[in-house]
C-alpha cells in the first residue's frame, strides 16, 4: 500500500502561480500512478491531473489543460503539480492519489488534501 501526503496550498491572487507537491511511501511508489483530483464544497471530486509511473505519460483535465503541469521525481517519491494562470474557479481542496494505474486512480490511495484559494 501507498501513503501519500500532500503540500503546497495557500492563497494566491488571480493570475498568478503555485506549486503543489506530494510524497509518497511504500514499497511500490515509483511504479505506481499519481495524480490530483480538487474538490469544492457541494461537488463531486473533480480529476486535475495524473501521470504514469515512469513519467511517461500524463494526463490532464480540460479545464487545466495548458495552464497546469504534472511531474514527478522517483528518486525523491515525489510529484508535482505546478498550476500557472490561475483562476479564481480553480479554488478547491486539490488532493493527491496514487494507484497501480491511471486508470484505477479514484479506487487508489489519497491524501488529506491542501487548500488552494484563488483571489480575483
Amino acid at each position: 500500500q501507498v501513503q501519500v501526503v500532500e503540500s503546497g496550498g495557500g492563497l494566491v491572487q488571480a493570475g498568478g502561480s503555485l506549486r503543489l507537491s506530494c510524497v509518497a511511501s511504500g514499497r511500490t511508489t515509483s511504479t505506481y500512478a499519481m495524480g490530483w483530483f480538487r474538490q469544492t464544497p457541494g461537488k463531486e471530486r473533480e480529476f486535475v491531473a495524473a501521470i504514469s509511473g515512469s513519467g511517461g505519460i500524463t494526463r490532464y483535465g480540460d479545464s487545466v489543460k495548458g495552464r497546469f503541469t504534472i511531474s514527478r521525481d522517483n528518486p525523491k517519491n515525489l510529484m508535482y503539480l505546478q498550476m500557472n494562470s490561475l483562476k479564481p474557479e480553480d479554488t478547491a481542496v486539490y488532493y493527491c492519489a496514487a494507484a497501480p494505474s491511471i486508470a484505477t486512480m479514484r479506487l487508489g490511495s489519497w491524501g488529506q488534501g491542501t487548500q488552494v484559494t484563488v483571489s480575483s
